[in-house]
């Protein structure tokens, strides 16, 4: 009984992982294919003026290559973004101040003459020992989200605090968007779930992995027609209470 126990978990897992997979290669296919519709009407539509000797053949070529070159780059960002779901378990930690990458974006997205970040850093610096690269991934994509969940017709504001709780450090980011619906907050974290209307729906799923391998949490609290707050605890390696260097953008 024990033996057959086992090999029923061990099959239970491979139907899973295959079920994964199946999944993920559907989703790739999904995502491939939205572009290369467009690009094979635009080439099949300029053909065909081509064939019937049309007079502004210039100026459909010169469409046709913008719709390609449009497309080309949105091919691009899906396996960019697929690339680094696959990646999230290929980490090189390094110990480094929290606080560089959240300058560095508050200061880009900062730009934005429709949004306005406000962010109040603690004096210490917040050394943590994870991924850099993937981290700034983190971040990004969270702030992103945020600014893209603030309709256009009203002001947008986001929100960046930190808390130190023992040995972790509490990020949190809070904007005044349209929040979450009820019924999609339990599927926020899965895999190829988006409420946007382009992309893969590998954001926060992404964001959720990078989180776990740097050993810390990711969870949200969402009112509708108010916003969303995400929070993000890792771990410190050591404190510094020495002032923090940056100024606030």
């Amino acid at each position: 009984m024990v033996k057959k126990i086992d090999e029923s978990v061990v099959g239970l897992a491979k139907t899973e992982r295959e079920g994964a997979w199946r999944e993920m290669a559907r989703q790739v296919a999904h995502e491939i294919k939205n572009p290369l519709t467009p690009m094979k009407l635009s080439i099949q539509y300029l053909q065909k003026a081509i064939d019937s000797n049309a007079p502004n053949v210039k100026e459909l070529s010169a469409n046709v290559a913008k719709t390609l070159i449009e497309q080309i780059e949105h091919l691009s960002k899906i396996a960019a973004e697929f690339s680094q779901f696959a990646n999230i378990g290929n980490t090189k930690n390094e110990e480094f101040d929290l606080h560089e990458i959240l300058y560095s974006l508050v200061s880009l997205l900062g730009m934005n003459e429709n949004v306005q970040i406000s962010w109040n850093p603690l004096g210490e610096t917040l050394m943590i020992d994870a991924d850099k690269t993937q981290i700034n991934r983190l971040f990004t994509n969270l702030l992103q989200n945020a600014i893209e969940a603030i309709p256009d017709n009203k002001n947008g504001h986001i929100l960046i605090e930190e808390v130190i709780n023992d040995s972790n450090v509490l990020v949190s980011i809070k904007d005044n968007g349209t929040g979450i619906p009820e019924e999609t907050q339990g599927k926020i974290f899965t895999p190829n779930f988006t409420t946007k209307t382009s992309g893969t729906g590998l954001g926060l799923a992404m964001c959720k992995g990078i989180v776990e391998k740097a050993k810390g949490e990711i969870w949200f609290e969402t009112q509708v027609g108010a916003g969303t707050t995400f929070y993000v605890k890792l771990p410190l390696t050591t404190l510094n209470v020495q002032r923090s260097t940056f100024n606030v953008p």
